[in-house]
Parts: C-alpha cells; structure tokens; sequence
C-alpha cells in the first residue's frame, strides 16, 4: 500500500527525507511501488527512478503543483506513462516560468496520461470529471472537517475517492527538523512560526497496517490506490543517448560530412599524413559514428566555425585531446599521436556515459556564445544545467542558530572555528580538526542547535546554476526534463531542474563552455600590438 504524497528533501527547505530514506521505507513496509510527489518540481525524480529500479520497486513519479496565485490551491499529478512524464515536465515548467499560470486552466487541458488528485473543492468544482480525477481525502485530526466536505462533494458529484497520508518525516520527532526547515526558508525564528507556515504534526510515515485501518470504511477509496499503482508505467530509458540534430546545408549526409571535414583538417595539420594517422582517423570517424556522436561533433564544428568567424579565441580541453578528430576539427590543438594519446580515453565502445567536450573562450565573450547556441537550436531545446547548493558544516550551523535566536554576534564568533567540510562531520568537529577543539558542542543551546544541523549533511539549500554545462535536446527539451528560471526573479537563463548527473543519466549530451580569462588578455594584447604596428 503506497503513500501517494510523498515528499523528499527536494521539497526545498520542507521536505526532510531523502531519496534514499522513502525508497528504504518502502522496502521495508514491503511496498511493491514507491512514490514521489515534490512540490513544484522533478528536481529527484530521475534519481529515485534509479533507486527504485535498484530495489526492485516499482518508481511512480508525480508532482505536487500549486497555483502561485490562489492560496490552497493545489493538485497531485501522476505520470501513468512516458507522455504522462513529458506533461509533467512541461505542466511544472509552465508554473516555473509562466507570470499568468493557472492551475485551474491547466486541469481543464486533456490530461488523459496523467491521474490529478486534489483536496480543493474549487477546482473538483471547476474542472471536468474524468476517469483519471480523483478527489483527495486526508485523514488527520486537523483536516476532519475539510476531509468530510470533500467526501460529501465528491459522493454528490460522483467523483471518484482516494485516501492519502502526505509523507514529510519519517517519524513523529522529525517534525522539529522540519520546523528548522520552513524557519531557515521564511527567515524566522522557529518560536515564530505558526500553523501556515508548517505542514500538519502527523504527516510522517505510517505503516500499511495503520493506514488500512485509518481509511477501512471505505475500502472502495482504498482500492482506488491499487488502480492507480497498477496503471502506472514510467520507463525513462535512462542511459540511452539523445542528440542534437545536425541541420546539414551541404547536400550530403552527416557521416559524410564528418569524413569529409576531418580529413580536410588532417591535411592542414599534417603537410604528408601518414598511414597511422590516416587509419586512425577512420578508426575515429566509425566509432564515433556507431556510437550516433556524428551529429555532436559536428555541432561542436558548428560553433567553432562561428566563433572564429567572429575572432573569437578559444581552447578544447579535456580528454576530448585524445582525439585526432578533434584535432583536425580545430576542437583542440594537442597533437595525440605525437603526444601518445589514446582516443579511448575519451570515447570507446564500452563506455557506458557520455564524453562532453569542454570549450574555453574568453570570459568577454562567453555570454555571447551561449546566446548564439540558444538562438542556433532555439530556445525550447537549449537550457543551461543546474546545480544543487546544499549545506555544508558553517552553512548549516550558522542557519540553525540564527533561527535559534543565537545573535549574529555569537554565531560569527563560533563558526569561525567551524571549517569548510561536511555537515556529517559536526558531530565530531573537535576530535577531527584541530581549529575546533575549543567548540563545546556538549552545551547547550549549542547542543541543541548542532544536532539539528548534522541532520542537514546533503541537504540542498537552493538551486543555481552549473558554471559552464548547456544542453542541445533533439526535440522540446521539456519532453525530458523541466526548466525553471536560474533565479527566484524570473530573471536571467532558464536550467533544467535535474543536475549535471541526472541529465547525463536522462541521455541528455551538454557541451561545457567555460570562461577563461587569460583569452581575452590574448586577444587584447595582440589587438594592441596589431594597433601600434600601423
């Protein structure tokens, strides 16, 4: 029997299990499947898909997603299959990045690949009844009264019924870590927070056992749970690689084109090619090809060729060196053979994740290189990658004791002796480094204050963006991952929400353009001089 909320600490600031937690208690109530439904977002999704797959459980993947504009407002959507997970990619970007989105709007739309739940009586008295809708009841002491009124709406309305315990802890003493959570993110003191600003006392995890008797007269709703388990059937295909198409205006095929632009660059970097590096570079070519990286490299060339049209400097680094089809694209400019470099360190038959190619251009110019992949593919394949900040051992004591009420003062005075290393290690600071010998963690409030804060190791604090990772989708990129804004404006580049490891593990290839100073100190001094020569 599932849980059919449940929320890991992707939840930014409010959620408190992790991926590997939900996936763990599920085993151990027996579950077949397991569930995550984070709020607004997929950022875990992939990998709870993995973790799943790993402990033989069925993933379903699904979203909480609430309407920015209409307090309470809120829906669960549950991807019954792989263009259920592309609406919800594309559903969780519209509500990231849409000023006017509409929760109400969005559930009047087909949705036959994706089951909606909702414990908002506007929008069960808004929205069409389908097969797929269901009216959410939850079955804590604080919601009886709303529970009831949807009940007696829904039996009104002939709408369908599901029990449902959202998961925010494991157990009931966690509750206080997720007190620290909603405090560190509304900027409170945990002694200030009030009833809206947590989530109820009771949802944390219960047994099979507990929840079957909580909802045993309505066995009707409880089997609803089944129905929705046994219909879901997600397969990310994770692992297999999606390419950006290559647009080819010469008349040729692209296999074609690699060869004959490849060997067009042997022939300048080498005035006599020999026999080696004339078969070496077929060799190259054809496992390139095999691998389907024909389309990647030369879109790597494509950019290149701009960019120098542009005088734009640049540097291929990397094990993309150990390719003789990079050095003759103009990807890199190390010699392999001479240097005795192996192409298999770079790409081989048996590597099971994609090489990226890393390109350096001058730190003037890079925002102006990003602009043109963007405006090359269009904006609705190209995103930059995200990253997660997540709290480390100075980060996560200094927000606990400022929601403690511990003075800046004092917090500075401690966190000085805290140094830059895992959370994890807070709980033994003073034996492992010497700078924290004078820490007394055994007193309180400091007592207290570190150990909420160890709890938050791996935590992520926010997200950000990945310092140089872009993605080419082949198609709409929101039929793989959802986007969101880099900042909480609305402002500035879109990032997917998954990580750089999540989107490799989605197939997804990203080309990694980094901003190197000392280029743009190179194309200046030689402007110069080119100046005063004349």
């Amino acid at each position: 029997m599932i849980s059919l909320q449940t929320h890991s600490y992707f939840t930014l600031l409010s959620g408190t299990l992790s991926i590997e937690k939900i996936v763990s208690i599920a085993v151990a109530r027996g579950d077949k499947s397991a569930i995550l439904t984070d709020k607004n977002g997929m950022y875990g999704l992939v990998k709870f898909f993995q973790e799943c797959k790993n402990a033989k459980l069925k993933p379903i993947l699904g979203a909480l997603i609430d309407d920015p504009k209409i307090k309470d407002e809120e829906a669960i959507f549950i991807a019954k299959n792989n263009e259920g997970y592309s609406q919800l990619c594309k559903i969780i970007t519209a509500r990231k990045l849409q000023k006017d989105f509409s929760l109400e709007k969005i559930l009047k739309n087909e949705l036959e690949n994706l089951f909606v739940l909702t414990s908002s009586i506007e929008l069960l008295k808004n929205i069409p009844n389908t097969k797929n809708l269901f009216a959410q009841l939850i079955g804590t002491k604080n919601s009886k009264n709303k529970t009831r009124e949807i009940y007696n709406f829904a039996r009104e309305n002939n709408i369908k019924m599901v029990p449902g315990h959202p998961i925010y802890f494991e157990k009931k003493e966690d509750l206080l870590l997720h007190k620290t959570l909603r405090a560190i993110a509304l900027r409170k003191n945990i002694h200030q927070l009030d009833e809206r600003d947590i989530v109820d006392e009771e949802y944390y995890s219960i047994s099979n056992n507990e929840f079957t008797k909580k909802w045993k007269g309505l066995p009707e709703a409880v089997a609803n749970i089944d129905f929705i388990e046994s219909e879901c059937n997600v397969d990310l295909r994770l692992g297999q690689l999606k390419f950006p198409f290559f647009k080819n205006t010469q008349g040729t095929d692209n296999y074609s084109l690699l060869w004959k632009i490849s060997f067009e660059g042997l022939n300048l970097r080498y005035k006599n090619p020999t026999k080696q590096a004339i078969t070496r570079l077929q060799y190259e070519i054809d496992v390139i090809d095999e691998l389907n990286f024909t389309d990647y490299f030369l879109t790597v060339w494509d950019l290149l060729q701009e960019m120098k049209k542009r005088g734009m400097y640049h540097i291929g680094r990397g094990s993309a060196a150990n390719s003789l089809v990079s050095y003759c694209l103009g990807v890199t400019e190390i010699d392999p053979i001479e240097s005795n470099l192996y192409f298999e360190r770079f790409l081989n038959r048996s590597r099971s994740s994609p090489p990226d190619i890393d390109l350096d251009f001058s730190w003037k110019e890079r925002d102006e290189v990003i602009k043109y992949i963007f405006d090359k593919y269009g904006y609705e394949k190209v995103a930059m990658i995200s990253t997660y900040v997540t709290f480390r051992a100075r980060s996560a004591f200094r927000e606990v004791a400022k929601v403690f009420g511990m003075s800046n003062n004092d917090i500075s005075k401690i966190s000085k002796f805290i140094p830059w290393t895992s959370a994890e290690n807070l709980t033994n600071l003073s034996q492992i480094f010497p700078e924290a010998k004078k820490l007394k963690f055994d007193d309180e409030p400091l007592k207290t204050i570190n150990s909420i804060a160890v709890k938050l190791a791996r935590f992520p604090r926010h997200i950000s963006i990945h310092p140089s990772g872009i993605v080419i989708a082949p198609d709409n990129i929101t039929n793989y991952t959802a986007l969101e804004f880099a900042n909480n404006k609305g402002l500035g580049l879109i990032i997917t929400q998954p990580d750089m490891y999540s989107i490799e593990e989605l197939g997804l290839v990203k080309i990694d353009i980094l901003s190197q100073r000392s280029l743009g100190v190179v194309r200046d001094t030689i402007s110069m001089i080119s100046k005063n020569q004349e």
